[in-house]
């Protein structure tokens, strides 16, 4: 586990590393770069999962389930909102059943964190969780990545995982998602792809999901433009963000959302409203 500079978690979990290529949103996944420089430092974990295709970094294929991780969030006394597998995908086809069975009973004997997982394969998490799972976990967000239209199907998949809560993370959004039905999905972040060969993002994008989330009910949260900022102009991550509001000050926010079986209390504090400047009501910040 590690502190994670994420804006939407406390920490990373990775009981899993490696993973594959399936849709256009991992085309630029920064875990492919992130596990070729574990290697390089001798991470054993990580070894042998990428491979070289042009001048790209990309999976090859390879996951490794690490048991030894299991015992990390008992370690850690004080409670977290925890992104579990950062540098892979809990439900890929090669992750076992059995060792996800594992990570759901870490999850259970660690009531004190808020445990995030998020899959692009939320099929066999809606399948594996309802058929052998069963048990809601008040403490466990199932979340889902949608980058545009043509992938806005895993929502009926992520609407039947059972879950305390529900979230979708559309990143890096590079494509409009059109009409999607938000029922029953609590929290919508929402961001822009980084790194020298990110595609744009586009601010009608962002207008047509925060439209959707505020009829639903749905939180939402602008975590960044990216590269490509909002006059469609090429620049560092960092000034796009805009991690400020009209005054220039931090934003502070909490939202409360409410779960099927429970009710949490999200703190947000120090989550920034990238760009309340031009959205005065479209940050609905963060969590409420």
């Amino acid at each position: 586990m590690a502190e994670t500079q994420i804006e939407w978690t406390d920490a990373t979990w990775n009981p899993v590393a490696g993973c594959s290529i399936v849709t256009a949103g991992c085309t630029h996944c920064y875990a492919m770069e992130m596990a070729k420089r574990l290697e390089a430092m001798g991470v054993q974990k990580y070894a042998g999962l990428t491979r070289k295709t042009g001048r790209r970094t990309v999976w090859n294929g390879v996951v490794r389930e690490d048991r030894q991780a299991l015992t990390i969030p008992h370690r850690w006394r004080k409670p977290r909102k925890i992104f579990v597998n950062s540098m892979s995908d809990l439900f890929h086809d090669r992750v076992t059943d059995e060792f996800i069975l594992d990570v759901w009973q870490v999850m259970r004997e660690t009531p004190r964190h808020n445990y995030q997982i998020l899959t692009k394969r939320p099929e066999r998490m809606a399948e594996l969780v309802s058929d052998r799972i069963g048990e809601v976990l008040p403490n466990v967000w199932l979340g889902t990545s949608i980058e545009n239209a043509e992938v806005v199907d895993r929502i009926d998949d992520l609407r039947r995982s059972p879950a305390a809560i529900r979230f979708i993370s559309f990143e890096p959004l590079i494509g409009a998602v059109g009409a999607i039905d938000l029922q029953d999905i609590h929290w919508a972040i929402v961001g822009g792809e980084s790194g020298k060969s990110a595609r744009p993002i586009r601010e009608e994008w962002i207008d047509e999901i925060h439209a959707q989330c505020l009829k639903a009910g749905t939180a939402f949260f602008f975590k960044q433009w990216g590269t490509w900022g909002k006059d469609n102009k090429k620049r560092s991550k960092k000034a796009n963000g805009s991690k400020k509001d009209t005054n220039g000050q931090m934003a502070r926010s909490s939202k409360s959302i409410r779960g099927a079986n429970t009710r949490f209390f999200v703190s947000t504090s120090l989550i920034i409203l990238p760009f309340a400047a031009n959205y005065p009501n479209r940050n609905v910040s963060g969590l409420q």
